[in-house]
């Protein structure tokens, strides 16, 4: 493995074999990476109500399901979105049209909202282990009634936490968007697999050596700085076996999974003054052969928004990182936060 910004500070280029893109690892554009300090925190949680707090479903857009069921005293609500990127209401889509401009499929789809939590004030990093993992279960029981629809490609399940990350409402909730075809990131990143499996017989993920890289461990998950980082602090929550598709994940994988998300959430916080970020799970398409399920490894995503991109990113699909992943791992690593509470 290549050495760390603090026995080498000169600039390094490094790929993985995950998203096989070279990433610029330039420590002489940053402090310290113990300094590192997210300029903008997410936003604070006043005391008021919205259309997401317990009283108020009237003013959201219709229910798809609640946990409990059919409970006034609700604890997730899942949701359409108000203003969604995709139209349920539209007819399944007909084959791709190609014209000389390029190629347009009409725009059917779904777009949920999740609500984690039915209280203002309380965020996804607050809850307990049992009560995130039944965030997560609502994911994949969405998921899996996705997957009965034969025009249901992929679903990508996403949180922006704070205002600069994307988020238009400060009350605690993620989404998901299911889309008629397979995003060209995804289909990056199954190429990317497939090529080392052929080559390797192994699977890349399965195959991660995270000794200098990890943060924690639980029963079934690591959460490590991946070796190629695009972002500073970017996080991934990896389960220890091999696993295609997220919406798989069991009930007891589930909580195990609540603790250490929780976990890395609260030392992220503490470490990088409460920075807004964004979630993604990373997962297999609904409607695979069977061929991916040997190489593709789903996992988590989690990028704090320290740094903009600009001309550079934009224009060649490369990332400048100022902290060299190793570094960034023990500085998280060594975060001291209390397993209560």
């Amino acid at each position: 493995m290549a050495s760390s910004s603090s026995g080498n500070p000169n600039p390094e280029l490094r790929k993985d074999p995950v998203w096989n893109r070279w990433v610029i690892f330039s420590p002489a554009r940053a402090k310290r990476p113990s300094d590192f300090k997210s300029k903008s925190p997410a936003d604070p949680n006043p005391n008021t109500t919205c259309p997401f707090c317990i009283g108020h479903e009237h003013e959201c857009a219709p229910e798809i399901f609640r946990v409990p069921p059919d409970d006034p005293n609700w604890t997730i609500r899942v949701i359409q979105n108000l203003y969604p990127a995709l139209s349920r209401d539209l007819p399944d889509p007909d084959p791709v049209t190609h014209t000389s401009a390029g190629s347009v499929l009409a725009g059917f789809g779904f777009h949920d909202v999740v609500i984690e939590t039915p209280v203002h004030s309380v965020q996804l990093v607050d809850l307990s282990p049992e009560e995130i993992a039944q965030v997560f279960v609502s994911y994949t029981k969405r998921i899996q009634q996705f997957a009965t629809r034969d025009s249901i490609k992929y679903v990508q399940v996403f949180k922006n936490h704070g205002a600069s990350a994307g988020a238009s409402m400060s009350h605690s909730h993620s989404q998901m968007l299911a889309l008629p075809v397979i995003p060209p990131s995804v289909s990056v990143r199954l190429g990317s697999m497939k090529d080392y499996f052929d080559k390797m017989r192994k699977c890349c993920i399965c195959e991660i050596q995270c000794e200098d890289l990890l943060i924690d461990s639980s029963t079934y998950f690591l959460s490590l700085v991946p070796f190629a980082a695009a972002f500073p602090f970017e996080i991934w929550i990896v389960p220890r076996y091999h696993s295609a598709h997220f919406h798989e994940l069991d009930a007891e994988k589930a909580v195990d999974l609540g603790g250490l998300l929780k976990q890395t959430l609260r030392k992220m916080s503490v470490q990088l003054n409460n920075p807004p970020f964004n979630f993604m799970i990373h997962t297999s398409p609904l409607h695979d052969h069977g061929s991916e399920l040997a190489y593709s490894h789903w996992f988590i995503q989690i990028v704090p928004q320290l740094i903009g991109i600009a001309g550079f990113e934009i224009g060649t699909g490369c990332y400048i990182n100022p902290v060299f992943p190793e570094d960034a791992a023990k500085v998280l690593r060594d975060v001291n936060v209390s397993k209560s509470g």
